[in-house]
């Protein structure tokens, strides 16, 4: 029997999925239990649309964080930091601080969340960032601490 599954269930697929399982366990447990509807012909369509609209929705959203990737590629921002005696600066550059600065620089915004800092920025310079702009798609961008 074929089911759409409403929900994930474990060893059997994932949500929104189209599996065929046992007659007895898909009437009895999944279909009883609301994690899978029927597969009648008219679900099984709307699941399949439903699938196709996601894959499509997946493509668009990769081909914008390309494009965005290819922008910020060629972004440089600054960021000015108070110096203590003898050149130190006080505290340091956060991931925070960097997405405040695309904002206001490059009005651009990105969630201090994607943004990957290996080791705080805690000296004057240039510095490479990594920015996730999505879930495969990374770009870096170059920050420059400077003496404010």
């Amino acid at each position: 029997m074929k089911v759409i599954l409403l929900e994930d269930v474990k060893k059997v697929g994932k949500k929104g999925e189209i599996v065929e399982v046992s007659e007895g366990y898909g009437r009895n447990v999944l279909i009883k239990k609301g994690q899978a509807l029927e597969g009648t012909p008219a679900n099984l369509n709307n699941a399949k649309q439903r699938q196709a609209s996601a894959a499509h929705k997946k493509q668009v959203d990769a081909d914008e964080a390309k494009i965005l990737a290819s922008q910020l590629a060629k972004v440089s921002v600054t960021i000015p930091v108070k110096m203590g005696e003898g050149g130190r600066v006080f505290g340091s550059v956060t991931a925070k601080d960097i997405a405040d600065a695309l904002a206001s620089q490059v009005k651009v915004d990105v969630d201090k969340k994607k943004i990957e800092i290996k080791e705080p920025l805690k000296t004057l310079g240039v510095h490479d960032v990594v920015i996730r702009v999505h879930p495969e798609i990374t770009t870096t961008i170059k920050v420059d601490v400077v003496a404010g």
